[in-house]
């Protein structure tokens, strides 16, 4: 049975209750885009109108919409083995998985705690943290470290770490021990305090906060620093060269774990498998989720080097966490198809040579007045607006409103484009679309965004 528009959109209205949205939408507005096809980066909604898929669903579908492939590994591993926990027993997939996971992940990151989604696996991170301490004589060491405006999920732990307020202060108290330093948006670096010229120097100022932030606190009482290799909340802020290098050795010397949080930057969005490799640092840790099943099926986790689980691997110990459906059979099958596809359709590749082609693209933006920096790596841009280019003045609270959620987020699915206007920071338009596309859908979305921002410029 197929429902009309109005049959869905009411019954929306009635009982679904949509997430980071505003409920209004439905209840007191025109109702939902409700999508119910994809195909390649396009995507369709229950009007028939066709769209490009410029966020890869969330930084999800990286190999593309309607693999048949993919829904059918799914089905065959469903048919075997619908389910079964890893709870003190594992299954094929999982198995396998994780050895060819670990084979992937960078220097001696040999084992992988599956969960579902990329929160939970932030959330594993930070308990394993904090529990690796308590086994090798350290049980002060607790708290975490991470970076202004840096999203990294919604459990209570991973809220502790996420540098957001506004999304924490309707939860408040939440876990104790989140730390935040300065970020890596260059953009905006000298209003940040940093006093420097290049981009290489800005780094070691960053660099030098979290050192700073440890000495503060204590280094008997920092457990992890957590970090994504292209911040995504404020608009995909790159590391400055050095950045990574010098945390690492900060790192080191005070006996801190590096986490490198790429649940949006693993599994080919930078070009890499990993966004620790994009830019040649060694973690002790990696979150993934998202592109790891390129979304056609739940699946997140946590790559843990020897030295964190080796005091898990010996005697009666054990951690004492997991999830019902953390390596699900189904999502683990899934998985390993979909890095079939990664390699045999060479979509990082792709990323690698197409990247400074989408950022030319996108960069000839910028003689529009509303446009202040492009920036980001791989497939994973950027776009951040402002009021004035000469003073980098940004919009305030009403004037976001208007723009971000008043028109530009309406105007560019209208034309065709879906992305993300985002006013975590300041306000950004982000692009992260499947990793299958070139140059002529870049081209495309060029000329959507540039109409659309010419007209937002007239309205301000």
């Amino acid at each position: 049975m197929t429902r009309s528009d109005a049959d869905l959109q009411q019954m929306a209205r009635d009982h679904l209750w949509m997430h980071f949205a505003r409920q209004s939408v439905m209840t007191e507005g025109p109702g939902v885009p409700i999508i119910v096809k994809g195909q390649g980066h396009h995507i369709w909604d229950s009007r028939g109108r066709k769209y490009i898929d410029g966020l890869a669903g969330l930084f999800v579908v990286n190999a593309g919409h309607g693999r048949a492939r993919l829904a059918q590994a799914a089905a065959k591993q469903a048919e075997e083995l619908a389910f079964f926990p890893i709870w003190s027993y594992a299954h094929p997939a999982a198995i396998e998985l994780a050895d060819r996971i670990a084979n992937l992940a960078p220097g001696d990151l040999d084992h992988v705690f599956f969960s579902t989604g990329g929160g939970e696996a932030v959330e594993t991170a930070f308990k394993l943290a904090k529990h690796y301490f308590k086994l090798t004589g350290k049980p002060t060491k607790h708290k975490v470290i991470s970076r202004a405006i840096a999203y990294h999920g919604t459990p209570q732990g991973a809220l502790a770490i996420t540098g957001l307020p506004g999304m924490k202060a309707m939860f408040e108290p939440i876990t104790p021990g989140g730390f935040r330093v300065p970020n890596t948006n260059y953009y905006r670096s000298a209003e940040m305090g940093f006093a420097g010229s290049t981009e290489e120097e800005f780094g070691v100022w960053a660099a030098d906060r979290i050192e700073e932030m440890i000495l503060f606190e204590g280094p008997d009482t920092v457990a992890a620093v957590f970090l994504e290799p292209v911040q995504n909340s404020g608009g995909c802020f790159p590391p400055p060269p050095g950045y990574f290098q010098r945390v690492r050795e900060i790192c080191d010397r005070h006996d801190v774990l590096l986490v490198s949080d790429e649940v949006i930057c693993a599994f080919g969005r930078l070009g890499t498998y990993f966004g620790a490799d994009a830019y040649g640092y060694q973690p002790d840790m990696i979150t993934f989720a998202k592109a790891v099943t390129s979304g056609y099926s739940p699946l997140g986790g946590t790559i843990v080097s020897d030295r964190v689980y080796e005091p898990f691997s010996r005697g009666d110990a054990s951690f004492p966490h997991g999830y019902t459906f953390g390596g699900h059979p189904v999502s683990a099958a899934v998985a390993m198809e979909n890095l079939d596809i990664f390699e045999e359709e060479q979509l990082l590749q792709n990323v690698r040579e197409n990247s400074p082609v989408f950022r030319r693209t996108l960069e000839k933006l910028t003689d529009l007045p509303i446009v202040g920096d492009v920036r980001g790596d791989g497939y994973f841009f950027g776009i951040e607006l402002v009021k004035d280019k000469a003073t980098k003045t940004t919009f305030d609270d009403a004037e976001s409103e208007r723009l971000l959620r008043g028109f530009l987020s309406g105007a560019l699915f209208e034309a065709g484009l879906y992305c993300r206007a985002d006013d975590r920071g300041d306000p950004v338009i982000q692009l992260a679309p499947p990793l299958t596309i070139g140059p002529n859908e870049f081209d495309e979305i060029e000329q959507i965004l540039r109409s659309v921002l010419t007209e937002a410029w007239t309205r301000l």
